[in-house]
């Protein structure tokens, strides 16, 4: 699937689409326009300055050269209280390239230095949904990335201004379709408000139609007349509560990035680590790769891997982690055999512009050693340092860790949780998520989240001065780092079914077999050589999905079962209880979009994945696919949290 970009047209420096013959913005003074239509008829700056911590929502239709954004942001840093927070949403069926915005933006150079800042976190911009964050967290940008009749069905949250800003109705009727205002009314409240440059009769009668008062005003520039209003409705803007306190159970990838998550939206977090420090489990070892294992299509585990990844490379942009402790280097994946051939040959031609098909000479010549195979090279990715992730995640002035504290127990008191050890309660908050691996199934509350271990070694091999030379990470179905600290990761093995963590030999001589494979000009270097390594537990699913979401009460489940069309108000919530676990060796993709997704429901926030995708992660799902209630699993998480 190559990227469906924007083809422009110059003129006078005004982008012009090719798709749609149409301008991007007045060619009078865009910026102008923006504040004049968007900004000024829905009332921006006066609705700003009476928030207090609240969450502002603004989606639009037509991210374009994202100008509007840029214009919003810009009044939000004039205007909003510093405890409030800006979500803006975005649809875009043909998203520029990073070249062609960083040109449309130029021409205003008030807009500099939040233009830079938009496109430093601005690439792979593919189709799916992409969270950007901007100002520690308190502005956020998500684009949906395809046809908005498709993109909005997927979006759970409540809208506050609407801006109403694809190409003109003449030139677009594709997406100024009924199904578009019926959308915006799914998402409106009562003081939702909206605001076009047209005046275009059917788009009047189609918003009239769902629900909205439309008034019109004169238009920008060359335009006669613009619309604007309000959604006509008794549904009331949802508030959440002013206690923002959470506890997090967990030290390791999944508990620092939900602690994280929550902790930028200015929530006080406790973190519970039953070690004296961070990420000494699964997340423990020295090295871990970050790429997405992809295999094309349309498929969960595909659209995961891919918006996870990238959501990670932009959190560690953010994070700026030390070179001796992240290092996009690269990863080479050799084509082993003939199924991972087809794999890789396939995922080359629906992923030009992120993996690259490379034969065995420039294979090698990426690695740094002589290498017998081809395949294919993901340049972004890398390798990080899991426990430095951690730390980075959880150093954050909202977050207290509480070490050496072990959590045996949960119990809801006074719509309270409270969390205990053997003797007496260590914390406790309106919120829990549980981010403990395979223990998270210990709880009483969670025991139908069913997960099993894996157990995995690595093996630390001393560099050589051949060694020295690797560049990227060489993967087959194991993986060879580059070295650091003079030493070269190896690994792993995948042992089912077993919770033993001692160092094993024979898992050490399994991960030396690999190098044959991998580096085969390095496999005589170590082959008799004792080497050292560190084994740890995996945390997996039976569909190797994650767990990630609220919790239902599996024993008021089954004690009354639902309807398999059961609304989510209906259902038998743990109010305030949430999961993220069964992250396998994905943690470094997976956990840190999975965290965003939960702090996202509890907040009622729009979410960085999709309404499909976030179904796939219910926790709940095993249970309820048992009592055969499937379809009910497969849409409750995407259902309004706030009703839960």
């Amino acid at each position: 699937m190559t990227q469906n970009l924007a083809q422009l047209e110059w003129r006078n420096n005004q982008p012009y689409s090719q798709q749609y013959d149409d301008v991007y913005f007045s060619t009078d003074d865009g910026l102008a326009e923006t504040d004049y239509v968007f900004l000024q008829h829905n009332q921006l700056a006066s609705r700003w300055q009476t928030l207090k911590d609240e969450n502002f929502t603004i989606a639009e239709t037509g991210f374009g050269t994202g100008l509007n954004f840029l214009c919003a942001w810009q009044q939000w840093r004039q205007h909003a209280p510093q405890a409030a927070h800006l979500h803006f949403i975005s649809t875009e069926k043909f998203p520029l390239s990073k070249a062609d915005l960083a040109q449309a933006l130029s021409p205003w150079p008030n807009l500099e230095s939040l233009s830079k800042t938009l496109l430093a976190q601005y690439q792979n911009i593919r189709e799916g949904f992409h969270r950007l964050s901007f100002d520690d967290g308190q502005v956020t940008l998500t684009l949906l990335i395809g046809d908005a009749n498709e993109t909005l069905p997927q979006l759970n949250t409540q809208v506050d201004a609407w801006f109403l800003d694809g190409f003109a109705p003449a030139k677009n009727p594709d997406m100024w379709q009924p199904a578009l205002f019926q959308q915006m009314a799914r998402l409106s409240h009562q003081a939702t408000t909206f605001a076009t440059f047209t005046s275009a009769g059917e788009v009047k009668r189609s918003l009239q139609a769902a629900g909205f008062k439309v008034d019109k005003a004169p238009g920008f520039g060359k335009k006669r007349e613009m619309l604007f209003g309000q959604f006509i409705s008794t549904k009331p803007k949802i508030t959440l509560s002013s206690q923002k306190k959470a506890i997090v159970i967990g030290g390791g990838l999944a508990g620092t990035s939900s602690a994280q998550a929550l902790a930028r939206r200015g929530w006080q977090v406790t973190l519970i680590e039953r070690h004296a420090t961070l990420a000494q489990e699964g997340s423990g070892n020295p090295l871990g790769v970050l790429y997405p294992r992809l295999i094309g299509g349309d498929t969960v585990i595909n659209q995961l891997a891919l918006q996870g990844f990238l959501y990670s490379l932009r959190l560690l942009n953010q994070l700026h982690l030390s070179v001796a402790d992240y290092s996009p280097c690269g990863v080479l994946q050799l084509a082993f055999n003939a199924r991972e051939q087809q794999r890789l040959s396939k995922i080359t031609k629906y992923y030009p512009d992120l993996i690259h098909e490379v034969n065995e000479n420039k294979a090698s010549d990426l690695s740094g050693v002589n290498l017998d195979l081809g395949g294919a090279f993901i340049p972004q990715a890398g390798w990080v340092n899991p426990a430095a992730l951690c730390l980075a995640l959880a150093t954050h002035p909202n977050i207290q860790i509480k070490h050496h504290t072990e959590a045996i127990s949960l119990k809801y008191i006074n719509h309270c949780w409270q969390v205990w050890n053997d003797e007496s309660c260590v914390a406790e908050a309106p919120v829990v998520i549980i981010a403990g691996a395979n223990d998270t199934q210990n709880f009483a509350q969670t025991e139908h989240c069913k997960l099993s271990a894996v157990r995995g070694q690595i093996t630390l091999l001393p560099s050589t001065e051949q060694s020295q030379a690797i560049k990227t990470v060489i993967c087959t179905d194991a993986y060879l780092s580059p070295a650091k600290e003079g030493f070269h990761c190896l690994g792993a093995t995948f042992t089912p079914n077993d919770s033993n963590t001692d160092e094993r030999v024979h898992d050490h001589q399994s991960n030396l077999k690999q190098l044959k494979t991998l580096a085969p000009s390095l496999a005589e270097t170590y082959k008799n050589l004792d080497v050292t390594g560190r084994a740890a537990l995996r945390c997996v699913t039976s569909d190797y999905l994650p767990l990630a979401g609220a919790v239902l009460d599996a024993n008021q489940l089954n004690q009354k079962p639902p309807r398999y069309n059961a609304p989510a108000e209906q259902l038998p919530w743990l109010k305030g209880l949430y999961v993220n676990t069964g992250h396998g060796a994905k943690g470094l993709v997976n956990a840190p979009i999975c965290a965003e997704a939960i702090a996202s429901l509890i907040c009622d926030e729009p979410s960085p994945i999709p309404n499909s995708l976030l179904s796939a992660l219910d926790p709940n799902r095993f249970v309820l696919k048992k009592m055969g209630l499937k379809r009910l699993a497969q849409t409750i998480q995407s259902q309004p949290l706030a009703k839960k």
